[in-house]
């Protein structure tokens, strides 16, 4: 699906955040299935290998680049031919890269999607986390990056999480039409399941849930499953400068005294769309943004009548806008977090929904935006 940019008089517009059902106590099995099939049986390993990892050098002849959770699998949502629980051996998760991805995401360099099979978003968190570590920036995994992100944060990487009656309550809406003027007709373009909504929540792929919650209906409240814990607390901090590196596909958010806050794989432009030059500002912030195509005020698309998609998680701006100085360009979410860094956008910038929420939690109008 092509991402548009939004006109920003028509993206403020927000809708008010619907009321969640409230969570409550219900009589239903509270208890994770017990590891009595194999499947179970290989989830327990993994969670107790995620855990426990150590690094190990990987052997001369072993190519460690597993590409990324868009390209690795034959589906990015992890439910490309796989059974229920079930990995393909080229998309296995590695139990030491999971466990590296949380602690990046906990320490706000964030890997974009925490799926254990690495690639250039995890590249770009391990340099980064290097470069402010002071230490030799390569962007590799190795025993030096991996102590220090252990010692430096030594609680669990993964978590008990009992699926709430809002976990479960949608809207859910089955599947994303790929045309505009479908996806306008919706009430809102909410997560497909509560397999998207879950995964999302947790910043994780959704292969790597299923991987850890075997034979689990997660479309059920009162049940135990395990999920990654990346918490990601809120910035140290209010954001005084966003600077957005076309190059390496990337955002640094800095406090006024320069320090460093957050970094954020970013989708940015294109080659016939490219992102803005120069300095700009934030004029705005739109949570749970609608999206318009507005033909007579852009120079992409094909043309058409103008149109008003609704918000939700699976809005084409996802669910926050950041709207910019330069008009009709933001920083805003994404509905298909495992793209990120990998695929091209009509000149804004891309985040991870997580990412962009946590981030327009730190900003305030005025705040500079320079693009390198």
């Amino acid at each position: 699906m092509t991402i548009r940019r939004p006109a920003p008089l028509a993206v403020l517009a927000a809708l008010p955040l619907l009321a969640m059902a409230a969570c409550g106590d219900n009589d239903r099995d509270r208890s994770r299935p017990e590891a009595t099939s194999p499947a179970n049986d290989e989830a327990s390993r993994l969670r107790q290998s995620i855990e426990s990892a150590t690094f190990t050098p990987p052997a001369p002849d072993t190519d460690t680049d597993t590409g990324s959770g868009a390209n690795a699998t034959a589906d990015s949502s992890g439910r490309g031919g796989a059974v229920s629980g079930e990995l393909p051996d080229q998309a296995r998760p590695d139990p030491a890269m999971v466990r590296v991805q949380i602690l990046l995401d906990r320490s706000r360099f964030s890997p974009g999607i925490v799926d254990g099979l690495g690639g250039e978003n995890t590249r770009q968190a391990i340099a980064a986390f290097e470069a402010a570590n002071d230490m030799e920036v390569d962007g590799e995994l190795d025993a030096a990056v991996f102590d220090r992100l252990t010692s430096g944060d030594t609680a669990r990487v993964l978590s008990d999480y009992t699926i709430t009656e809002a976990d479960v309550a949608g809207p859910f809406i089955g599947t994303v039409p790929d045309d505009l003027a479908d996806m306008a007709g919706l009430e809102t373009v909410g997560y497909t399941d509560p397999l998207e909504a879950l995964a999302e929540k947790f910043h994780m792929s959704e292969a790597l849930l299923e991987a850890l919650n075997p034979d689990v209906d997660f479309g059920r409240a009162g049940q135990t499953i395990v999920v990654a814990s990346t918490g990601q607390p809120a910035l140290d901090g209010k954001v005084a400068r966003i600077v957005i590196d076309k190059a390496e596909s990337s955002l640094r958010a800095f406090d006024a005294d320069g320090k460093l806050l957050a970094f954020y794989p970013a989708t940015i432009g294109s080659g016939e769309m490219p992102s803005p030059t120069g300095t700009h500002t934030v004029r705005a912030i739109a949570p749970r943004p609608n999206y318009t195509y507005d033909p007579s005020r852009v120079s992409y698309g094909e043309g058409g009548s103008k149109v008003i998609v609704p918000p939700g998680p699976n809005n084409p701006v996802g669910s926050v806008w950041i709207d910019l100085s330069k008009d009709t360009y933001g920083i805003h979410g994404t509905p298909e977090p495992a793209k990120i860094g990998k695929t091209a956008s009509s000149g804004c910038v891309r985040l991870t929904n997580w990412d962009v929420e946590q981030l327009a939690d730190a900003v305030e109008q005025g705040v500079t935006v320079e693009f390198t």
